[in-house]
């Protein structure tokens, strides 16, 4: 049997934050309690908190591929990442792989697969710091997206699927400002060369999109895998999502679409940079908007792994009515929850001692130490 003890800490539970102390045996919680006692590693007044849970990064992608066409070594660029979650703060990850692609964009078949096994290989060789779960993002208009969707039906890793459709005039890009931005401008695209591109891209929408969803949505329930909606902007897409048993809504573009999400009893997810610069990079809705107006549950990282410990600091000092422990719980208990992982997220006697110290006077806070199952990683 190994014991830890933490004292003169300021512990975040659920709902308030105590200082206090907190004692671990053998990776789970054992006891949590007010005040200080004399034996013990002393945290010197720093945050207690659980360790963070992610659903949606892309972060692995920018090792892998770190310039266009490049591939890193497998292996090299899932250390690199999970190097930086851990030190983050995040201690279970879901990482996202991209399913469907053509010659435009996207991973062909069998690369996603062999990066799943590869950090499933990793964690077996004990590289890993932090719990790497998968979340696999369906571009259901793609063609080829049930091909390489079945290159994961058997796989008990794959905890999150996304319903995804890029297609112009669809969700996150319903003006073509944005879809020019991203698909012309950024690609050097000539006006020709994009009305081809559109028109592709919306036949393969019109073609694919709902027999898409419908299959991969019935495979996930049958799993018991929890489904995302993607980008969802009017209300009939929140009644889609209901129809396909839709348990989180990633970013929705308008208010409307996630308070009927939210209403419906979905999770809504935002990105944590969204929280720290004040406002969408794709200029949609700002999560604090979202927040404000309490219809925000979970924040994701997206790109920029330690904004999901910022970001609940920002949302606790800058908005009235948001505590501490609830910003935190948006990045902890809810996301677990979300996902069917209640032995994590909260910081209660019986669950896992996933735990990070947290520094900070003013400004961006700094993990001092990162433990996963009372293991200390980062």
């Amino acid at each position: 049997m190994t014991e830890q003890v933490f004292t003169n800490a300021r512990i975040v539970l659920e709902d308030l934050v105590v200082h206090g102390s907190l004692q671990i045996r053998d990776g789970l919680i054992a006891d949590v309690s007010e005040g200080s006692v004399v034996s013990g590693e002393d945290l010197e007044g720093d945050y207690l908190i659980p360790g963070l849970v992610e659903l949606h990064t892309d972060h692995l992608e920018q090792h892998y591929s770190p310039r266009a066409g490049v591939r890193w070594n497998t292996t090299a660029a899932i250390q690199a990442h999970d190097a930086q979650i851990a030190t983050s703060g995040i201690t279970t990850v879901f990482d996202c792989l991209r399913m469907g692609a053509d010659e435009d964009g996207g991973f062909p078949r069998g690369e996603m697969r062999a990066m799943a096994d590869a950090i499933q290989a990793a964690e077996k060789q004990g590289r890993l710091r932090s719990e790497h779960l998968l979340h696999l993002r369906c571009e259901v208009s793609a063609d080829n997206v049930l091909e390489h969707f079945a290159d994961f039906e058997t796989d008990p890793f794959v905890r999150l699927v996304s319903l995804m459709d890029h297609a112009p005039g669809q969700r996150q890009f319903q003006t073509m400002d944005q879809y020019i931005y991203y698909y012309k401008k950024k690609r050097g695209l000539s006006d020709e060369a994009f009305d081809a591109f559109c028109a592709k891209r919306i036949g393969e929408s019109q073609r694919n999109s709902t027999p898409h969803r419908t299959a991969i949505s019935k495979v996930c329930r049958e799993r018991g895998i929890t489904i995302a909606s993607h980008d969802d902007a009017t209300l009939a897409h929140v009644g889609e999502a209901i129809e396909n048993g839709v348990r989180l809504a990633e970013f929705p573009t308008s208010f409307d679409a996630a308070k009927a999400s939210h209403e419906a009893g979905m999770s809504v997810l935002m990105g944590a940079p969204n929280i720290v610069r004040g406002k969408s990079h794709s200029g949609n809705i700002a999560a604090r908007d979202l927040a404000e107006r309490g219809v925000l549950d979970v924040l994701s990282s997206d790109y920029v792994p330690l904004s999901l410990l910022h970001a609940p600091f920002v949302l606790a000092d800058e908005m009235d009515g948001i505590s501490l422990a609830a910003a935190l719980a948006m990045v902890t208990a809810n996301p677990a929850r979300t996902v069917g992982l209640d032995d994590r997220g909260r910081i209660a006697v019986g669950l896992r001692a996933d735990l990070v110290r947290v520094h900070r006077v003013d400004g961006v806070p700094v993990v001092r130490a990162t433990w996963r199952q009372g293991r200390r990683v980062a």
